[in-house]
């Protein structure tokens, strides 16, 4: 019997892998875009909806950023979140560790108290409402280099008590986590928690960096661990895991399929995966609708589905 959605919101999980500004639908974007005097490249919400097709990261990152750029208050951030933390508690979610992207706001000349006020009153009315409830994790852009990366962990500083971790994220190729280890050393000196992108279109020796050189607490993506025996006695070992991202791995074609997707694998190694949405507004599935593809293109039962649930709630971190 095929899994339903019913089932698969029934089941109590985290989302650990989600970008907020990731979750900017066009209906929204074009609401905003109106708000705030701020133009777009697509006319209506069917022209930018169709824009939502890429041939890779670099050309998705493109779209992700231009869109990006109607977020101007913390009014704008608190509708985005709020409208994701709705949908993430209709598909069984309880809490949410977010990603969001101080460097590409304060470019723009957004203040952090505007992004991360905006979160946090989503992320308080969330809570107040019976959940998810809300980790904020900052990334830094890797393509920025550690030096801009620095400049901004000075600039969250002040907020450091409002933030769960800091990340790394952006494009993965060429710029290897190793490079980012005195920012990580620094982060933690601020009491947070670290986590880095690592193996989705770059090799398992990043993923070796992440874990050896920034000390991270879970991995992002992570799957071209597949290649490295060693690396998944490691995970495995140390119970690091990993934030898997079927349907964005599909749609930024790092895996053919779902039917080829190494999740199956990584499981076998006994390597901890969690099963989450990464950027679903651009990704066309939210973490509902990766599960149920899982379903459906692996062949997983729900006792299956569970398992990796409880995997997402017991790698949160606090």
């Amino acid at each position: 019997m095929a899994v339903t959605s019913e089932q698969v919101a029934a089941l109590p999980k985290a989302e650990l892998h989600l970008h907020i500004e990731g979750t900017l639908e066009p209906e929204l974007a074009l609401e905003l875009s109106a708000r705030n005097g701020v133009p777009l490249s697509y006319r209506d919400v069917a022209a930018l909806r169709g824009a939502y097709s890429f041939s890779d990261l670099g050309s998705f990152l493109a779209l992700y950023y231009e869109c990006m750029a109607v977020l101007r208050t913390a009014a704008d951030f608190a509708d985005l979140a709020a409208a994701y933390l709705a949908r993430a508690r209709a598909d069984g979610v309880r809490r949410v560790e977010m990603f969001f992207d101080p460097q590409v706001h304060l470019s723009r000349g957004v203040p952090l108290t505007e992004v991360i006020g905006g979160l946090r009153q989503a992320a308080d009315r969330s809570a107040q409402a019976g959940g998810p409830e809300v980790g904020l994790i900052a990334c830094f852009l890797r393509d920025r280099g550690p030096a801009d990366a620095a400049r901004t962990l000075e600039a969250l500083a002040d907020h450091a008590g409002q933030l769960l971790a800091v990340g790394l994220d952006s494009a993965e190729v060429g710029y290897p986590p190793g490079d980012f280890a005195e920012v990580f050393a620094a982060a933690r000196g601020l009491g947070l928690h670290g986590v880095a992108h690592a193996g989705e279109e770059g090799p398992p020796e990043y993923v070796w960096q992440a874990i050896d050189l920034l000390g991270v607490a879970r991995v992002d993506h992570g799957i071209r661990s597949i290649e490295d025996p060693a690396l998944l006695r490691r995970l495995a070992a140390d119970g690091t895991a990993l934030t898997v991202c079927p349907l964005s791995n599909v749609r930024l074609r790092c895996v053919p399929t779902i039917a080829a997707h190494p999740l199956p694998a990584l499981l076998d190694a006994g390597v901890k995966v969690t099963v989450n949405s990464d950027d679903p507004a651009y990704f066309g599935g939210y973490i509902g609708d990766n599960y149920l593809a899982l379903a459906s293109g692996l062949g997983l039962g729900l006792t299956d589905l569970a398992a990796l649930a409880a995997n997402s709630l017991d790698a949160c971190l606090y």
